[in-house]
């Protein structure tokens, strides 16, 4: 695995790069991970792919070169993203590409399809937010109320804590996606980085017929993993998408929502090897 960046003039993009295979796969984290969160397809992998894995948005040390609240809250439009992706992708002299995600990295994956569909050979997401990314994610990043909320607890531990207990006596979200949050709340730095996710990101939301015509019209090979035992991103939220499309590849794991492992690996290898 060799490390790198990728600078313009909104953005210093760190990525790992590894496997030495003809095709090239974009990986997109998950929230709280990071660039090599999907290092684990290597072994099996490596030979077919040559693998990009981004520390994506507020995580690592990727940075925007204006990390303002102004522009936190202007937020990222889709075309914006695209336009980073196409401009990584003339350095690298990558033409065609695959992307693979995981749960928040859905919403990015999902985005490229959209405005890049030409160009993709497969799609992959698991744990895919992007399909239905629940009403507290909703409320924190498109409500006015509930993103003003955030961001005034957002700089304040306690409160931020006091807030993920409420949602979770609410159900508006489990242990596992509390413990996960929780995690993320340790420092000032942490606190603003969840704060900024929220916000930055809330125009990456999947027009689902555009998504639809993109995946049918250059027969995109789809596939979706989901964890039998995820309370985030049950396989249930999948139900109103697969009755629109239907030509995905739907795997259940016998995981919960921290699923990228060798089951993962596994299961993947026996779709794309």
């Amino acid at each position: 695995m060799t490390r790198h960046i990728f600078e313009n003039e909104a953005v210093k993009l760190h990525y790992n790069q590894f496997g030495t295979g003809e095709h090239k796969m974009l990986c997109f984290h998950g929230f709280g991970m990071h660039g090599e969160q999907f290092n684990a397809l290597e072994p099996a992998f490596g030979s077919k792919y040559t693998f990009y894995g981004f520390d994506l948005f507020f995580h690592k040390q990727t940075r925007l070169k204006d990390q303002s609240l102004q522009t936190i809250k202007k937020g990222l439009s889709k075309k914006d993203l695209a336009g980073i992706i196409t401009a990584f992708c003339e350095r690298e002299h990558i033409d065609r590409f695959s992307v693979i995600s995981y749960s928040m990295g859905s919403h990015y994956a999902t985005t490229i399809v959209e405005e890049l569909a030409p160009r993709i050979n497969e799609y992959i997401v698991a744990a895919p937010s992007s399909i239905n990314p629940g009403r507290l994610v909703k409320y924190l990043s498109k409500n006015k109320i509930g993103n003003k909320i955030l961001e005034k607890v957002a700089l304040n531990e306690n409160a931020l804590i006091n807030m993920l207990r409420l949602f979770k006596r609410l159900r508006l979200v489990d242990d596992v996606g509390r413990d996960i949050l929780l995690k993320e709340i340790n420092t000032p730095e942490l606190r603003f980085n969840l704060y900024a996710c929220f916000t930055y990101l809330r125009f990456l939301s999947t027009d689902e017929p555009k998504l639809i015509k993109m995946l049918e019209k250059y027969a995109i090979k789809c596939i979706f993993i989901f964890g039998k035992h995820d309370k985030m991103y049950p396989p249930k939220i999948g139900n109103k998408f697969f009755k629109q499309f239907k030509q995905a590849e739907i795997v259940i794991l016998e995981e919960n929502h921290e699923m990228i492992n060798q089951s993962f690996v596994s299961a993947l290898a026996g779709l794309l090897l």
